[in-house]
């Protein structure tokens, strides 16, 4: 039997071996010289019915209790479909480490947008960190140049950090109502079939090696992500694996450094250290608050 030093150890495992896998997720935009309707729609089809494997291996509910449940799961879903389409085609149009750091930055929407949603004042923290956030933002962006591919990848990056502060929003709308595996199984079948025919009505062709890697994209990097992110919570606090997911910039930037090369200039590294360093600051901080609550 496990003691409860072993069960924290295997979450934190578990965790930091999920958020490796979703920072590697973006290098298949590099991998796969594909349209990133293709890249969602393989991200999906494939992450949802490993999603469905887990479930029914798992004995996870899968029913519905009301029709605005389901109106909710069907938003998040089609959001969902845009923020994964939108992050692979700002990696797409600029570098991993770029598009990575631009989606980092997606708690500075969150920040601006649940005192609307929830009726929470803003705190101090949540200012401070908004701010530094920006000034990451600024040396990560090379320069002001709409025109610029990099410029535009930041773009298409923040549109994905946006669009994902909204699902993350929407997703705690259900927080403690349904399994995490179950919320994300419907949000990916959603998904899939929002992306499905703007990816069949791609002009390129699909090799045997394009169509195995995105049912890698899809098992591995998706749904086994997802299996051991939920398989984590069994053992640590739902804060702790928020803090370790700051960490999944870094992993993404060092595995695109290792398999593409792709070295981030020192604008672009000073950038990320304060988007990271304020992100994790804020959870830490987060997690204090509900700690004296």
């Amino acid at each position: 039997m496990f003691n409860s030093q072993d069960r924290h150890r295997v979450g934190l495992i578990q965790i930091h071996l999920a958020v490796l896998l979703a920072g590697g997720a973006g290098l298949f935009a590099k991998f796969l010289a594909v349209s990133p309707a293709v890249l969602t729609a393989g991200r999906t089809v494939f992450g949802c019915l490993a999603l469905l494997v887990f479930a029914v291996a798992t004995r996870c509910d899968l029913r519905i209790r009301g029709a605005k449940d389901v109106a909710i799961l069907i938003l998040s879903g089609a959001v969902l479909a845009v923020h994964w389409a939108t992050f692979f085609h700002s990696i797409q149009m600029s570098t991993v480490a770029i598009g990575l750091l631009a989606f980092s930055a997606f708690p500075l929407f969150t920040t601006l947008l649940e005192p609307f949603v929830f009726q929470e004042p803003l705190q101090r923290h949540d200012i401070a960190s908004a701010v530094v956030v920006t000034a990451g933002l600024v040396l990560v962006t090379p320069s002001t140049d709409f025109h610029d591919a990099l410029t535009q990848g930041v773009l298409w990056g923040l549109l994905s950090a946006l669009t994902y502060s909204v699902l993350s929003l929407l997703s705690r709308v259900q927080a403690g109502r349904y399994p995490a595996a179950m919320v994300s199984f419907y949000q990916q079948g959603v998904a899939a079939l929002m992306t499905l025919p703007f990816a069949l009505g791609w002009q390129g062709g699909l090799s045997l090696r394009d169509a195995s890697l995105l049912v890698v994209l899809g098992v591995v990097f998706t749904g086994l992500a997802q299996s051991l992110v939920v398989a984590s919570l069994r053992h640590l606090r739902a804060r702790t694996t928020s803090i370790v997911f700051g960490l999944e910039p870094v992993y993404g930037i060092l595995l695109a450094w290792l398999a593409l090369h792709e070295r981030p200039a020192g604008r672009t590294v000073l950038g990320g250290v304060l988007i990271l360093g304020a992100v994790l600051w804020a959870s830490w901080q987060s997690a204090i608050k509900k700690k004296r609550e």
